[in-house]
């Protein structure tokens, strides 16, 4: 690597001027000994002469000094403007360390600093001849359903994050939603992780999403559908987030290699709040995933999520309480040619959930299984759109001594297909129309939704 000439300058300034230095006490005692000799030989006829040559030695003598001085000055001045410089391109190397120093957690440090705030706008008009608020089979919980037919504002978001030191990083995330015509502002994220931490570790606490499935992890506005699969649906309500602690341990290897725990004291569902000092819930995840070739990338995770319901009402009255165990294997692959995804990339992606739960609902015993899965292909084929297709499906199978809940077996799987086109003008705004045939209820029923999504201020990417 070429030396930094900062500290190149200086030191070839200091050696020609250390050069001329002798240059001139050379000169000097040639001029002086050449003048001895020739007094020493001319002593009777050269007496004003010699007076003469002293004189201009003096002068030379005073001249060289007054340089050389002149010359030190230089070389300490440009000797500072190098420390200078160097301690400039210190502090900037820091700021680019501290501006990208949660990368390898996959977060996004949107300004050193000062938060960056950003907002999310979501609204849809939509046609629903046979909406439905649950699914047969399962206890709702969460936000699940077809919503009404019309137009409505959806949920918008609020978020701020930043980087509290060179430890830390903070990400605070309000919704706001309308519900029977009140505003309802609700806290979605307010996590802390750290930054620091050796050998690909990192550590999350407070309120966040669980890394649990593979699109449980993105907000909602950055799904690639209106709405959820049904999956999520069924067994998070729609999603499933954490009160609670997050490890993360990342190999340090070319391919991805993440594994990871959570243990959760919140009652997002499937859990539930047990007010105890032992979580009421705990998570274990892993993922790998790599590139094949330029064009080519994937992903694959498994997660087990274990639950302790106490009195788990969901969205009705009825009550469960036992253990609620829950698998999820997902996969997930990405082309797009030479890894450049502005005209034209696909993504192909599926998840399989079981569950099973044990104990009591509505003080019936209650043994239960629980099946579902979705896979979905999006498409962009030309810049700024997209063409989607997806399926999804549940199955429940609780016994016969539920009959008559909501819980109670349907005798059918309840599924849907969906088929959405969306333009993307820029990164921030998003126009969406889908249809969908909707059989969750026992009867097929013909939906279609206009959606748009709009973006304002800072947003970091998502993950992979």
């Amino acid at each position: 690597m070429p030396a930094d000439r900062t500290t190149q300058y200086p030191t070839a300034l200091n050696e020609w001027v250390v050069i001329q230095v002798k240059i001139s006490k050379v000169s000097i005692l040639v001029l002086a000994l050449s003048v001895s000799f020739f007094s020493a030989a001319n002593a009777q006829d050269a007496t004003d002469d010699v007076a003469e040559l002293r004189q201009l030695v003096e002068e030379l003598r005073h001249d060289y000094e007054a340089r050389i001085s002149e010359l030190e000055g230089r070389l300490a001045r440009t000797e500072r403007m190098a420390q200078g410089a160097r301690k400039d391109a210190g502090d900037a190397v820091a700021l680019v360390e501290q501006a990208t120093i949660d990368q390898s957690s996959g977060s996004s440090a949107a300004n050193t600093f000062n938060p960056g705030i950003g907002a999310v706008l979501i609204g849809r008009y939509a046609d629903v001849d046979r909406g439905w608020t649950d699914i047969p089979g399962f206890q709702p919980g969460g936000e699940i359903g077809t919503g009404d037919s019309g137009f409505s504002l959806g949920e918008a978001e609020i978020n701020l994050k930043a980087n509290v030191d060179n430890r830390y990083f903070g990400n605070l995330t309000f919704s706001i939603s309308e519900e029977d015509g009140a505003a309802e502002v609700g806290l979605e994220e307010a996590w802390l992780q750290t930054t620091d931490l050796p050998m690909g570790l990192s550590v999350t606490g407070g309120r966040f999403f669980s890394a649990a499935g593979y699109l449980n992890g993105f907000h909602m506005h950055a799904d690639d559908f209106v709405d959820r699969p049904l999956p999520y649906q069924a067994f998070f309500g729609g999603r499933y987030s954490v009160d609670g602690m997050q490890v993360r341990w990342v190999a340090p290897t070319s391919l991805l290699i993440e594994i990871g725990s959570e243990i959760n004291w919140g009652g997002g569902f499937p859990a539930s709040a047990n007010a105890e000092s032992s979580p009421g819930a705990w998570t274990l995840f892993s993922k790998i995933g790599g590139d094949m070739g330029d064009s080519h990338s994937w992903q694959a995770g498994l997660s087990h999520t274990s639950a302790d319901a106490v009195n788990r009402s969901g969205t009705t009255n009825e009550l469960f309480s036992g253990d609620s165990d829950l698998t999820v294997v997902d996969f997930v692959w990405k082309w797009s040619p030479q890894g450049n995804s502005n005209e034209r990339s696909l993504k192909l992606q599926g998840e399989f959930f079981r569950r099973s739960e044990d104990g009591f609902f509505e003080g019936i015993p209650y043994n239960g299984d629980q099946n579902g899965w979705y896979l979905q292909s999006v498409l962009q084929f030309a810049r700024l759109w997209r063409v989607g297709l997806r399926h999804d499906i549940v199955d429940a199978n609780n016994g016969v001594l539920l009959a008559g809940t909501v819980i109670g077996d349907p005798g059918r799987q309840s599924y849907r297909d969906s088929l959405m086109l969306d333009w993307s003008p820029s990164e921030f705004s998003r126009l969406r129309l889908q249809y969908t045939n909707d059989n969750v209820l026992d009867v097929s029923d013909d939906q279609w939704y206009l959606q748009y999504i709009m973006s304002i201020g800072a947003h970091g990417g998502h993950q992979f």
